[in-house]
């Protein structure tokens, strides 16, 4: 595999994404965090201090996805059309998922990322005197479609883990 991220010298570059084509681009990336079960009761039940938990990761998430270029050095500045966080609560843990979409010459799996890890942080941040054990993983690209690569969807989510 060839990696284009370098020059001649082995320098870092940003990817010259000039002669690419503009073509819909969309990632779905999701992520969990474990926590206690009087937490998440807190956490359903409106009753941590700091707040609504999940309205405040959900602003966190989209903001962030929005801010992706500032955070990872290489990542091109994109023009996003959606960025959206939505949220499963089970017993034990909260799921996050962030869809990002653009129309441009290259896809938003890193804007999904860094969406829904920020949320992910968010929840974390906001709990954490309720919870210090609390734990964020599986953080992950679930789907993307777009450009020359066309659709990934990860055989993880498939199988249905």
């Amino acid at each position: 595999m060839e990696f284009n991220h370098f020059d001649d010298n082995g320098n870092a570059i940003m990817v010259d994404v000039s002669e690419k084509k503009d073509t819909d681009r969309i990632a779905l990336a999701r992520g969990r965090i474990y926590m206690s079960e009087e937490t998440i009761r807190a956490v359903k039940g409106g009753s941590v201090k700091k707040g609504d938990v999940l309205g405040v990761a959900r602003v966190a998430g989209i903001m962030a996805a929005k801010k992706t270029p500032d955070l990872i050095p290489l990542c091109h500045v994109l023009c996003l059309t959606k960025a959206a966080v939505d949220f499963k609560v089970e017993d034990t843990y909260v799921e996050a998922e962030c869809t990002v979409r653009t129309t441009g010459k290259t896809g938003v799996e890193m804007e999904a990322l860094t969406g829904v890890s920020v949320a992910l942080l968010t929840i974390f941040d906001m709990c954490k005197a309720l919870d210090k054990t609390m734990e964020i993983t599986d953080v992950h690209v679930v789907r993307k479609e777009g450009g020359k690569s066309g659709l990934f969807e990860n055989p993880k989510d498939k199988a249905g883990n």
